[in-house]
């Protein structure tokens, strides 16, 4: 259990944390949310001991490990799979140990012990985080020096889930990883064994990976049961209910000032004014909450082109004289809205490199309209911005001639108001990276919008404001990201990249991502394909059961959702936080740690029919 009692902590004299409590009981999944700069990176460090508190205690179990990724992994000779191996800092020091132990009691210890942590296993288990994260298995014999600094942060994390802390603190995890990445990543941390703290913008993976989120707001924590959406319902009613109550507290003190008032001259009145003026003074003041600060984008409108505004017959490209995508036979129009999907190195950002013109057609033909306009984001160039320039002085080295004022309209569209203007962008957060990377890509009102992972850095009220932004852009787009709550609202064609080209997707977001978690299995040699004898083609009364099998997989799947948001709610009630029923608040808690439990296995089991009926069907 992770006790966070009361605890105060300040920065340069601005305060973060004031009385701030909260309790995460035992193997409990917590999403850490909260406006950009309210402290939750602060948190996690208090919590591993790297800053002291000003006030109040965080407690956890003797002996407990508390894992996280501060860094990317350094660069050596070591191979990835031995550096994973070497991030379980026990089982590496028990296998040393008993290469050179030589007393029979320590012998028998040293043993014991590596069979009860399952040291055996470990490189198996190594080997398939590697593989979840995007590494095979010949790049998990590479040395990780081979590895560019992103990949490197995979590696980290891939140390860190290895280890398996009895508290691990992730930040942002996702932001390096692909969508096929944060699928495998979001399915790990629903069976990791521990406690997991995540902070994270990633709504599909609060809804799915975890079971209660820990809200950092106005120096408090407060802690809610259920996931992301849920979270967002409870607290729009308490607001609600803090709203209605406060402009009723106004009307009564307006109610007795008003008499006050009228009647504290008058000498047979003035004892009854004056005790209205004390029944005003104690009143506990209730105060209205703040609206959340609008977070905007302003893409500027293109002018119409007539379809197709590119065409491929044919196509080929990749880097020198190494071909990665052919085969292309692709058309875009101005409407389109399309999210490129495909596992990690099978050329979704080179194919956006050749629609941005930033790669040449090695083979085939590529028309486009002759006043075709590209816009092009990715993840690197927000790296790319000049640190000691404002953005005020990006915009003008793009816009010379542009009036100040204008410019400044420009800032503003996209969030960053008179402040952040002048301020050098190498002080600015990683967020307002990102929207001035975004200005800058769509300041020429392009036909063609390609983003390659956009909401890195962007939270989850800035990622909502880009849907919208999006969903009234009148160009086309063409969309690389990890955040399926994105690509669900925003695309409504799927392009697959895999084995060297390019063709639709013809289902939707969920069977894809119901795909990739059933592909486990290593794919068996052409030969033995070839080899094989063709299966039967399933029977009418066979597809009949599948179907009826999938049918009651969702039934389940919809009763266990109905319990669950039934005990949130419950576990949404202020009064079963106080201290007289702190037992009761235990057994809600597990009755709903189990009801997770089911919902996860009824899930993997409607995945699983879903996959079967769909190899019957195209049998």
């Amino acid at each position: 259990m992770l006790r966070i009692d009361d605890i105060s902590y300040s920065v340069e004299g601005r305060p973060l944390f004031e009385g701030a409590s909260a309790v995460i009981p035992a193997g409990h999944k917590v999403g850490l949310v909260g406006p950009n700069g309210a402290g939750k990176t602060t948190l996690f460090r208090l919590i591993r001991g790297e800053l002291t508190l000003d006030g109040g205690e965080i407690g956890m179990p003797e002996r407990a490990r508390i894992g996280g990724v501060a860094q990317e992994a350094p660069a050596s000779d070591m191979s990835l799979i031995e550096t994973v191996l070497a991030a379980d800092v026990e089982r590496a020091a028990l296998m040393a140990e008993a290469e050179t132990a030589t007393d029979a009691h320590r012998i028998a210890e040293v043993q014991t012990r590596l069979a009860d942590i399952d040291a055996w296993s470990a490189e198996g288990r190594a080997a398939s985080i590697l593989k979840g994260l995007g590494f095979d298995e010949a790049d998990q014999q590479r040395p990780s020096s081979d590895f560019s600094g992103g990949w490197r942060m995979r590696l980290a994390l891939a140390g860190v889930l290895f280890a398996q802390p009895d508290l691990l603190l992730l930040d942002e995890p996702t932001n390096y990883l692909d969508l096929e990445g944060a699928l495998w990543l979001e399915s790990y941390l629903t069976r990791y064994p521990h406690t997991v703290i995540v902070i994270s913008h990633d709504r599909g993976l609060l809804n799915r990976a975890v079971g209660a989120i820990l809200h950092l707001e106005d120096r408090q924590l407060t802690l809610y049961q259920g996931g992301y959406d849920t979270f967002a319902r409870t607290r729009a009613e308490r607001r609600a209910v803090q709203a209605a109550a406060a402009k009723k507290q106004e009307e009564r003190k307006a109610h007795l000032q008003s008499f006050v008032d009228r009647f504290r001259a008058k000498a047979s009145k003035a004892k009854q004014a004056q005790a209205r003026l004390k029944m005003i003074a104690r009143m506990d003041t209730i105060t209205a909450p703040e609206e959340a600060a609008k977070r905007v984008f302003s893409f500027p409108q293109p002018d119409q082109l007539s379809p197709p505004i590119v065409a491929l017959e044919g196509g080929a490209t990749g880097y020198g004289d190494r071909q990665v995508l052919s085969r292309l036979n692709l058309r875009i129009d101005q409407d389109d809205r399309i999210a490129l999907l495909g596992r990690n190195g099978q050329g979704k950002s080179t194919l956006s490199k050749l629609l941005a013109d930033r790669l040449v057609l090695m083979d085939g033909k590529m028309v486009r309209s002759s006043k075709l306009r590209i816009g092009y984001f990715a993840q690197h160039q927000v790296d790319e911005l000049h640190l000691d320039e404002t953005p005020l002085q990006h915009l003008q080295r793009e816009r010379p001639e542009a009036a100040p004022p204008k410019l400044r309209a420009q800032l503003a569209g996209f969030g960053l108001m008179a402040a952040q203007a002048e301020t050098e962008v190498g002080r600015l957060s990683g967020g307002q990276k990102a929207r001035l990377s975004l200005l800058l890509a769509t300041l020429d009102a392009p036909h063609m919008l390609i983003l390659d992972e956009p909401t890195n850095h962007l939270d989850i009220e800035s990622r909502e404001a880009l849907v919208e932004a999006l969903t009234e852009y009148s160009g086309a787009v063409i969309l690389v990201s990890h955040d399926m709550h994105l690509l669900s609202l925003v695309a409504d064609r799927l392009w697959l990249v895999k084995d060297g080209t390019v063709k639709p997707y013809e289902d939707d977001l969920d069977a894809y991502r119901a795909l990739l978690l059933t592909q486990d299995k290593p794919a068996k040699p052409e030969k033995a394909k070839a080899a094989a004898p063709k299966a039967p083609k399933p029977s009418r009364d066979q597809i009949l059961a599948l179907r009826s099998e999938v049918r009651k997989c969702e039934a389940r799947v919809e009763k266990i959702e109905e319990m669950r948001e039934k005990l949130a709610k419950k576990l949404a009630d202020p009064a079963l936080y106080e201290a007289a029923r702190a037992g009761e608040l235990d057994t809600w808690n597990k009755k709903y740690a189990e009801v997770m439990d089911g919902l996860h296995r009824a899930e993997a089991l409607w995945e699983a029919a879903l996959q079967k009926l769909e190899t019957a069907e195209t049998a």
